[in-house]
């Protein structure tokens, strides 16, 4: 069953774990269960099934993990046991709801990382919600692990828009520690093994970004591997002419791409294949996880590093000193929030509302060059600019400002430190 966007907020009630005893562990009646079709997934279905003696219901989310991702899921989700699948396209609401907000807020997470995976969890926990209601299901259910954030971003989703319902992590359950005991468990239960090749990497793609860690990348010290890299060229390896392109920015918004207006997740995905050709948004990072350790990812965010650029220039038009002073403040814990899985925090929508009103004259437009990985601006402009040339110019002919102002504006501003020098020299 595919689904077009829905925006319907759940309020299911559901009982608890504890109810009358069915499975091994305990008797639910319907869990919406978040489903990659992936081995461990298709397992867990089995799992739910035997141990809370349920009926499946089986939810993948379309964020624009790519082509042919959600193809024969149906099939494979009703041979591991499932009553049914839903696909949703979340495209649209992915990048509009919660990407933009994030870039409109200047959110960037310990220096460096663009939120791609942290974003996009709350859409999807937000969607299994819904389903939940839709199918009168009083449970739901994912397959990530103990050990990392996404248990977290789902979870309080979840408890966030409908507290009742109750919440099965199997691997903070079950037995299975590792790929041969999910194979061994699916063989024992007549679940199709899934025959793709296994990547060396755990890998998160959206249409933000793609994720890599594991492997090699486990120790900081190793370079990654020319050939992990899926959505970026290498930039040794991009065009030897840099390419322009102009994006267009309303109420620190972009809407489009050299002038040609495109819905937000249609932009960001031709800004992606721009990007990537030009090896654009590769970054290398070791995080701080919420859960407490320290992980090292690979990140490749393309055009999600173009418009961050396009937006912080056309800031640097629009916001007054103490303005920016304070968003930039503002946006790191914006951006710890969203990472902690937060998003449905009162204090990040509060934060938002601020972020929301001072990106209010953001708008204009910014032209920047790409060339072997970079991103540097050539031009911006804005109707509401706070630049004035006859002001800033050399030439100063605007009667506004007069240079010798500035002497008495130094004696009070540096006042203190004048008084301290004098203190220290018993003047």
């Amino acid at each position: 069953m595919v689904l077009t966007e829905d925006t319907t907020k759940s309020a299911s009630v559901t009982p608890s774990l504890t109810s009358t005893s069915c499975g091994i562990r305990g008797k639910l009646n319907k869990v919406v269960l978040a489903y990659s079709g992936g081995l461990d997934t298709s397992v867990i279905v089995p799992w739910l099934r035997e141990n809370y003696g349920c009926e499946v219901i089986c939810f993948t989310a379309d964020v624009g993990q790519g082509n042919g991702e959600t193809d024969g899921l149906e099939a494979k989700a009703k041979a591991s046991g499932a009553s049914q699948l839903f696909i949703k396209d979340l495209k649209e609401e992915f990048v509009r709801d919660f990407v933009f907000p994030c870039l409109r807020a200047g959110a960037v997470y310990e220096r460096k990382y663009l939120l791609g995976t942290s974003m996009a969890r709350p859409v999807i926990a937000k969607a299994m919600v819904d389903v939940a209601k839709e199918v009168g299901a009083d449970a739901v259910s994912h397959g990530c692990t103990g050990k990392g954030n996404d248990q977290v971003r789902f979870e309080l989703t979840f408890f966030a828009l409908d507290p009742k319902l109750a919440v099965v992590a199997p691997w903070r359950e079950w037995d299975i520690r590792g790929r041969e005991d999910a194979v061994e468990y699916a063989k024992k239960h007549h679940v199709p093994v899934p025959v793709t090749k296994k990547s060396i990497y755990s890998r998160d793609r959206n249409l933000w970004h793609i994720s890599h860690e594991g492997d090699i990348l486990e120790n900081p010290e190793n370079e990654p591997k020319k050939d992990m890299y899926v959505m970026t060229v290498d930039p040794e390896d991009a065009p030897d002419t840099p390419e322009y392109l102009e994006i267009g920015i309303e109420a620190g918004i972009p809407v489009s791409h050299n002038g040609e207006r495109l819905s937000p997740a249609n932009l960001l995905a031709a800004l992606n294949e721009v990007g990537g050709r030009h090896g654009i948004g590769r970054i290398d990072m070791v995080e701080n996880r919420l859960v407490g350790m320290k992980s090292r990812g690979v990140y490749e965010t393309p055009g999600g590093t173009i418009l961050t650029t396009a937006v912080r220039e056309l800031e640097s038009l629009t916001l007054d000193r103490e303005t920016m002073q304070l968003k930039d403040t503002l946006a790191i814990k914006y951006a710890e929030l969203v990472y902690a899985g937060r998003w449905f925090d009162p204090l990040r929508e509060s934060l938002d509302a601020f972020m929301e009103k001072v990106s209010a004259t953001t708008t204009g437009s910014v032209i920047l060059k790409l060339f072997k990985g970079s991103v540097n601006v050539t031009s911006r402009k804005s109707p509401f600019s706070l630049y004035r040339e006859d002001i800033s110019s050399f030439e100063e002919g605007s009667g506004i400002y007069n240079q010798a102002d500035a002497a008495g504006f130094i004696r009070l501003y540096g006042l203190p430190m004048r008084v301290r020098a004098m203190q220290q020299h018993n003047l």
